[in-house]
């Protein structure tokens, strides 16, 4: 019985081990100074002076439209490549697609109708 389960087991060990071990070493090995400067705080604008606070909070509304649009690239990364085989999978994959983009767009008019996507 262990030994089906031995191969599932080194890979979990793995899958946890790994990024273990990597952040370990990462906070070990990182270079740390001595003096604490100022100039650490600031953003980074291309060796110009920073325009306005580093820490600046953005509007919860800036979230939702990024994750939205994340949500439709996604979409957009699942579309090409049905695109470009429609001919060899059939007309069962014309439904499946049209079943996909339904729920995206299902989606989408959640997010107008709650106002997610008007930007003020």
């Amino acid at each position: 019985m262990i030994e089906q389960w031995a191969p599932a087991l080194v890979f979990l060990v793995l899958s946890f081990g790994a990024p273990a071990v990597m952040l370990f070493m990462a906070t070990m090995l990182a270079v740390r100074s001595k003096i604490p400067s100022e100039a650490r705080y600031d953003n980074y604008e291309c060796g110009e002076e920073p325009d306005g606070m580093a820490w600046v909070r953005f509007h919860p509304r800036y979230y939702l439209v990024a994750l939205i649009f994340v949500l439709f690239d996604v979409e957009a990364a699942f579309l090409f490549p049905w695109a470009l085989n429609i001919r060899d999978m059939g007309g069962i994959a014309i439904i499946d697609m049209l079943i996909f983009v339904g729920i995206l767009l299902i989606g989408w008019a959640y997010a107008v109708r709650k106002g997610a996507i008007k930007w003020v």
